[in-house]
């Protein structure tokens, strides 16, 4: 119970121990290492697109299959470019939000687009 070592990552526990290589927070259960706590801070979840590729926000993106879209009899086609995106917690794995031509601003699935 050292005042140098950092908070548990799960539940911002303030009394983690380590035990060897690993650090343990003995309120809830939680093991994990030093360097993935340093590692890992970059402040949010990474977004893949649905070929494996990180999204950032201001990212161009392009739909790679069509969708469809309430009140619209086409819907948004494959091959679709979407221009600066915004990563967002989303409802239902909704966690791009933008602007389409043609139809306005929506959110998109990651798993459905590519990074342009």
């Amino acid at each position: 119970m050292s005042d140098n070592l950092p908070a548990c990552p799960e539940c911002s526990g303030a009394y983690a121990y380590e035990m060897g290589a690993l650090l343990v927070c003995p309120e809830c259960g939680h093991e994990w290492s030093p360097s993935e706590e340093s590692a890992g801070d970059t402040g949010g979840k990474v977004v893949k697109d649905a070929f494996g590729n990180v999204l950032a926000d201001g990212d161009a993106v392009t739909v790679v299959k069509t969708l469809k879209v309430k009140g619209s009899p086409t819907g948004i086609k494959a091959g679709t470019k979407v221009r600066n995106i915004r990563l967002v917690d989303g409802v239902d794995g909704h966690d791009i939000d933008c602007k389409v031509d043609g139809f306005g601003a929506m959110q998109l699935k990651s798993s459905v687009v590519k990074k342009a």
